[in-house]
């Protein structure tokens, strides 16, 4: 499959970010509460459903959380910088190379998907292939979060994490989110929209999915 030219700069500005990034985000959990429920609220529902693909990982801090929390867990990122700091954070855990919108995994071998911020690059015509992804490696009845910035914009980023990037950022509606998600089949159960924290620029929206259990 060719790599296209925003996925090429997106691999490449994290992986020049990497370590700067890693370092910011490492506190993040601690201190977002509503973050914690959505996550608590998940690990609930898949805890005995087999393992949980953070799928746009970074640097694993969420990947971690959740092992942390007795969660089997693995991270999937399309930067190699950001796996390499992922698997030196977490030499326990399992990390790997690869890109959302085709992933090198098996149809229905998944309990759970967290895709935490990692459709914020990704425009709003993309987000059915990788919806589509997601829905496939799921097994019937399980569960999705996603986390993403809420509004109807796109910000061109040129400077980040005190490095030169080449980045767009993608703000969407939930409500638009929840009927891409119904169109690839998932039952949407959840939704949260919170007002910015001290990091943000705007509000963040949650939703929690499901993959309809076989008949």
């Amino acid at each position: 499959m060719t790599e296209s030219t925003e996925l090429r700069a997106t691999r490449d500005s994290y992986d020049t970010v990497a370590a700067s990034y890693a370092e910011l985000i490492k506190l993040d959990l601690e201190r977002l509460p509503y973050d914690r429920a959505m996550l608590g609220e998940f690990m609930e529902l898949v805890r005995e459903s087999g393992p949980v693909g953070d799928l746009g990982c970074g640097p694993g801090h969420v990947t971690a959380y959740l092992a942390a929390s007795g969660v089997p867990a693995f991270g999937i990122d399309l930067s190699p910088g950001m796996v390499e700091i992922a698997r030196k954070k977490n030499p326990e855990l399992r990390f790997e190379v690869g890109s959302m919108t085709a992933l090198e995994l098996p149809d229905d071998g998944l309990g759970g998907v967290v895709s935490w911020y990692s459709i914020v690059h990704m425009a709003l015509e993309q987000l059915p292939t990788v919806f589509a992804e997601f829905f496939r490696v799921l097994t019937p009845g399980g569960h999705l979060l996603l986390a993403f910035k809420a509004g109807d914009r796109k910000s061109p980023l040129n400077h980040a994490y005190g490095h030169d990037v080449s980045l767009t950022v993608y703000w969407q509606s939930p409500e638009r989110v929840a009927e891409l998600l119904e169109q690839a089949g998932f039952a949407v159960q959840a939704r949260l929209i919170r007002a910015p924290g001290e990091m943000d620029k705007g509000p963040q929206a949650f939703v929690l999915a499901r993959k309809p259990a076989a008949a």
